[in-house]
């Protein structure tokens, strides 16, 4: 069976290893969802691994806890589609997921709590990430 990684940050230092996982990660806007009750957000995807050798891409869950808050940027209209996640950042008071387009997710958190979490076994992929940045 192929590894499957279960990765959590709670601090700014666990942030860019967790944040270069998940580059190039295709999520359906609709897959996005943020729950104000249990203070929720979560995101499911198809994560490009660039961790191993072979092109291939595993479906993969995001989630970050304790949100109080959440904005949007540039925000599609259609909730089928398709966002490319180039990064997760942070800085004293917000979360942000940055998305290909100029597309962002800002998340006001009371800590840093991020899971990642792979969901099902891997699939090669001829295509792979073609931008400035890309492992």
């Amino acid at each position: 069976m192929a590894e499957r990684l279960h990765l959590r940050a709670e601090t700014l230092d666990d942030l860019p290893p967790l944040s270069a996982l998940v580059q190039d990660m295709a999520v359906r806007a609709g897959d996005i969802h943020w729950d104000a009750r249990t203070r929720r957000l979560a995101l499911i995807g198809n994560r490009y691994r660039h961790e191993q050798k072979q092109p291939t891409r595993i479906r993969s869950a995001l989630r970050l806890d304790f949100v109080e808050h959440v904005q949007r940027r540039a925000w599609p209209a259609s909730p089928d589609q398709i966002l490319v996640l180039l990064a997760v950042k942070a800085d004293s008071e917000w979360l942000e997921l940055l998305f290909g387009g100029n597309i962002s997710l800002r998340a006001k958190a009371e800590c840093i709590d991020l899971t990642l979490e792979d969901v099902s076994g891997p699939w090669g992929t001829k295509i792979k990430p073609a931008h400035p940045g890309a492992l």
